[in-house]
């Protein structure tokens, strides 16, 4: 079976081991792959693995060998997965490899935000505390979490792990999910309508999947109904925010802080309007990528192509 990897750097960029995927064939990997040579790496290949290389209907079509997709990652938005499944090719991905490290990344960009840890070193580091005539001194305004209200919107794995964390904290928190599992209730954790959760709510966290339904569900509508000074946070997908209108909320202070890990373009343009936004943290999509999470993206990656291989597939987006 020849196996070709698409663009295999940012799920290993050289600390972890392919040994795993290269026992079930011949594999080529390549670190990243122009959308115009995607077809002339994979024309000949019986299994391709990709991140965000796109394979729409006329690429897959061109692949006459083809017979397993799998992806790096949860998403697959970048595969026709209905022209796959008419061509016979089984799509696998990843489910649930990071709940862990993008729930724990939430909560780094919410107590930065809250604590300015970054600003506070810098200014310790540049002998502000040094020449201070008092024995300590804050920057920016400092925030307790504990009694504070998290909405939460998308309800699944994620959502779920960063409620946990935050009840930790002695905050409450409201979820908003098309699908309720009322078992998950608890004193402090209720499932609300959005109307509901948008008004109530201290701190606004996304961890829903991109629809076509819900692109920039976060609009001037929807930040006009949140509490004044609210502080809203997404390691989901960046399509579910409108840019600009977020941009003019934090300007205004309608939205106090922002802390981002992904865009609606990735990689980041400088046109974006959040680039030059006040009080906002955007890191280059990373929630993901502790080294343990990739290991562990790895390992089911190598999975996925077992059950393919061995007539049982799993992980399968498009049956």
């Amino acid at each position: 079976m020849k196996i070709v990897v698409l663009d295999g750097y940012t799920l290993n960029p050289g600390d972890l081991s392919w040994e795993d995927v290269k026992k079930w064939g011949e594999v080529e990997i390549y670190d990243r792959t122009p959308a115009e040579q995607i077809v002339e790496r994979i024309k000949d290949a019986d299994a391709v693995l990709t991140n965000k290389g796109v394979l729409d209907k006329e690429v897959l079509a061109s692949c006459k060998n083809l017979k397993f997709i799998g992806t790096l990652a949860t998403g697959y938005n970048n595969i026709d997965v209905q022209a796959a499944k008419e061509l016979g090719i089984v799509v696998s991905n990843v489910p649930a490899y990071g709940t862990n490290a993008v729930a724990q990344f939430t909560f780094a960009l919410l107590l930065e935000i809250c604590n300015q840890v970054a600003v506070h070193n810098q200014s310790v580091k540049e002998g502000e505390w040094t020449n201070n005539i008092d024995w300590c001194y804050w920057k920016t305004p400092l925030m307790e979490l504990a009694g504070k209200t998290m909405g939460i919107i998308g309800f699944g794995r994620i959502g779920q792990k960063v409620a946990q964390i935050a009840t930790a904290f002695d905050m409450k928190v409201l979820a908003y999910d098309e699908y309720q599992n009322l078992s998950l209730e608890t004193e402090n954790i209720h499932y609300a309508s959005l109307d509901t959760l948008l008004q109530q709510s201290d701190i606004i966290s996304l961890h829903c999947p991109l629809f076509e339904s819900n692109v920039g569900m976060i609009n001037k509508e929807t930040i006009q109904k949140m509490k004044d000074g609210a502080i809203l946070l997404n390691a989901a997908r960046g399509p579910l925010v409108n840019e600009a209108d977020l941009s003019e909320a934090l300007e205004s202070g309608k939205v106090y802080f922002a802390g981002l890990d992904v865009v609606s373009t990735e990689q980041i343009q400088m046109d974006n309007p959040l680039m030059k936004a006040k009080h906002s943290f955007i890191t280059p999509h990373i929630a993901w990528a502790p080294t343990e999470t990739r290991a562990r993206m790895m390992e089911i990656v190598s999975k996925n192509l077992q059950g393919f291989i061995e007539g049982k597939p799993v992980n399968v987006v498009n049956l």
